[in-house]
Formats: structure tokens, C-alpha cells, sequence
């Protein structure tokens, strides 16, 4: 399976490094992502090492001009997963927004392939109305979700919003069904 991981500035985006091992280990084609905010928390080398494929995180930074990069993902992926997901992400993809490389890719491949997201943020930013009514109307379109587990979170309160156990994420992005 073409798997495209979108990473996103959020704490647990060193996880995104055991699930781009294990995705490729397990014999799928793994592409990564990352958006700026991913690259403060993990470097695109380790994303890259563990892939076995280039970093994508520059839009405009085309390596073949006859291919356009978020197309050309877009258009291979049978899955796209979102892991961790930010509060930001998910309502620029709500709100249509494609203004990076990731946000891009998720709207050209919204239609053809299927779309995982994996939310990871704050118990009170999860929980935010606006939040919720994201995810809901992204569910409606139909959006997949891997919802967020309750935990001890980096900003040191408990609660909903931690990024769901890494097994979970590899088990339903590899039983996903592809449009």
C-alpha cells in the first residue's frame, strides 16, 4: 500500500517515527509529510531514514518540474494518515484551507484515496467546540478518525487529546480500505 503520513507540530510527533518504521517494515511504500511546525519537534532525517524515502515538506520545492509534488502524492496514495493531527490542521482541512504541502496533498487526494487522521492536542483545545464540530463535519465527508486516548499530557494535566497508542494507528491504517 502507497501510504502518505502527514505530520504536524504537535509534542507526540516523535511518534510518527516508530509508525513510518513499522508501516515500512510491514512492506508499504511510506511518504512523509511534514509541516513546519512538525520539523521543530523531529527532523526530517529520522522520517527519512525510517521511510526509506525523501521528506516532503517544502510546497514549492519541486525536484522534477514535469511532476507536481502534491499531485503526484496525492494521486499514488492509497492511504493518507494524519499522525498526529493538530487542532490547526484539522480545521484548515475543514475550512478547505491549502496552504502547505500537507493540506494540499489531503485535498488532492480526498477523493480517490481514503483519509486517516489522528488527532493528538490539549484535553481543552480536543474539546473545544470548534474543534469537535471539525472533526464531525470532516466525519461527514467521510473523513476516518482514530480518536485521541486519555493520558498524562505534555502540558501536565490528564486527559482526552493524547495520540492514540501507536498499534492502534498501524492496525486501522492497515486495514483501511481504499477508495
Amino acid at each position: 500500500m502507497y501510504i502518505v503520513l502527514g505530520v504536524t507540530g504537535s509534542i507526540s510527533a516523535y511518534k510518527a517515527a516508530d509508525i513510518a518504521n513499522r508501516l515500512h517494515k510491514d512492506g508499504h511504500e511510506v511518504h512523509v509529510v511534514m509541516t513546519d511546525g512538525a520539523q521543530e519537534f523531529i527532523t526530517p532525517l529520522t522520517l527519512q531514514t525510517l521511510s526509506k524515502n525523501k521528506v516532503h515538506a517544502n510546497e514549492f520545492e519541486e525536484y522534477d518540474p514535469t511532476i507536481v509534488k502534491h499531485i503526484d502524492l496525492a494521486g499514488n496514495a492509497d492511504v493518507v494518515l494524519v499522525a498526529p493531527a493538530t487542532a490547526n490542521v484539522i480545521g484548515k482541512i475543514a475550512g478547505g484551507i491549502a496552504d502547505d504541502l500537507l493540506t494540499a496533498v489531503v485535498m488532492a487526494a480526498a477523493n480517490q484515496a481514503k483519509v486517516i487522521i489522528a488527532p493528538a492536542m490539549n484535553t481543552n483545545m480536543y474539546e473545544n467546540p470548534i474543534v469537535q464540530a471539525n472533526i464531525e463535519k470532516l466525519k461527514g465527508l467521510g473523513y476516518q478518525f482514530i480518536e485521541p486516548k486519555n493520558s498524562h499530557l505534555a502540558c501536565g494535566t490528564t486527559g482526552k487529546g493524547a495520540l492514540a497508542d501507536v498499534d492502534e494507528i498501524i492496525r486501522i491504517t492497515e486495514g483501511a480500505e481504499t477508495k
